[in-house]
């Protein structure tokens, strides 16, 4: 950080866990009462410790596509962005247009809050059974159009828990890792 990035040379890939990251905001993909649950949800709760259920119970939930704002509590970042992305159901129930508005929508929250620095998981992939390839092309998209758009944002990382998701993002962002 500190470097002066353009648009979408600010973007980068990582593999390993999203709660350990060190940037101003990590995205939490959450279920819709936002209280926790498996995946990437259970580790962030987790690793934020129990203040983190306090403030998500006074949210009122989300709804797929939207995104809420924490504080990062005991995490490294100083914020965590909670969005509830689509169930998978074949592409036929706008799921499409969901997952884009969740990486539109933490991108925006973010922008409000001053945040420079975020990253991503693979948003619906896990338990939501969105295939990766298109989630990935979604998700790199949807980044690299909002970033065409504004030059606020230091680093963007897509982070990928999985060793098997890190080439599905380098193929969506044409071979490179930033």
């Amino acid at each position: 950080m500190g470097r002066d990035f353009v648009n979408k040379d600010a973007i980068r890939i990582v593999r390993g866990d999203i709660a350990m990251l060190d940037l101003e905001a990590n995205v939490n993909a959450a279920n819709t009462s936002l209280l926790g649950g498996g995946g990437v949800d259970g580790a962030m709760h987790y690793a934020a410790g129990p203040q983190l259920l306090e403030e998500c119970s006074r949210l009122g939930g989300c709804r797929a596509g939207e995104a809420k704002i924490t504080p990062g509590f005991a995490l490294k970042a100083q914020w965590i962005i909670r969005t509830v992305g689509p169930v998978w159901q074949g592409g036929v129930r706008g799921e499409a247009a969901l997952l884009a508005a969740c990486y539109e929508n933490s991108l925006k929250l973010a922008v409000e809050h001053g945040i420079r620095s975020i990253t991503f998981p693979a948003i619906s992939t896990g338990a939501y059974a969105y295939p990766a390839a298109a989630a990935a092309e979604i998700a790199v998209g949807t980044v690299r159009r909002f970033l065409s758009e504004s030059d606020h944002f230091e680093d963007v990382v897509f982070c990928c828990y999985s060793s098997e998701d890190v080439p599905t993002y380098k193929k969506t962002m044409g071979g490179k890792n930033r």
